[in-house]
């Protein structure tokens, strides 16, 4: 991607959210850009995915919500925890507003909070990414830190984890793809 492009992407992310989140943002590609180069990804992908990942994360919710419906995304969202809405939104939004055509990069967008069955290797890339960027200081992290350096699907399954466990606590739903993925990535470890 040439140059100006990315640093009028850059520029337009970082007018979407506060400056927190922008260092968020950074961390997120810092991360994303590491695990791909751990673990044979696309670095350029990854950093893409990972700058665009938040993109919608400050939109109004009222403003997501038309998204959802008038764009037909999956309606089951409607249903869920309102901080789902973003990645899947933020996925129709760098598509019509910067273009992005890669549905891989788009789909590393759409399923950065939720997972899903099948997580390609760019999925679980932005996605752990999101969750052990140097930034984030919960409960847990620390661990999911250290299998990153030796197991993608472990420490992402250990991060699924962590999420339900925090869901569960608070009385809250958990959304199916969540649990496929958590699933999913413990099948491949030979587990049921």
């Amino acid at each position: 991607m040439p140059g100006n492009e990315r640093e009028r992407m850059m520029e337009a992310v970082q007018a979407q959210m506060p400056a927190k989140r922008w260092q968020h943002t950074l961390g997120v590609m810092a991360s994303a850009v590491e695990l791909a180069g751990r673990y044979g990804g696309d670095p350029e992908k990854a950093d893409l995915a990972a700058l665009l990942h938040d993109y919608a994360k400050y939109w109004p919710t009222d403003r997501m919500e038309r998204v959802i419906r008038e764009q037909k995304l999956p309606q089951e969202l409607l249903s869920y925890d309102k901080e789902l809405w973003h990645a899947p939104v933020g996925a129709y939004a760098v598509q019509q507003e910067f273009g992005i055509t890669d549905e891989e990069v788009l789909d590393a967008i759409r399923y950065h909070t939720s997972g899903r069955a099948n997580m390609t290797l760019l999925d679980k890339i932005v996605c752990l990414a999101d969750y052990i960027e140097p930034g984030r200081t919960f409960p847990g992290v620390e661990r999911v830190r250290e299998l990153a350096v030796t197991d993608l699907n472990l420490a992402l399954a250990a991060g699924f984890d962590s999420t339900i466990l925090f869901l569960i606590s608070k009385g809250k739903r958990i959304f199916p793809l969540t649990v496929e993925a958590r699933n999913g990535l413990l099948a491949m470890q030979g587990e049921s």
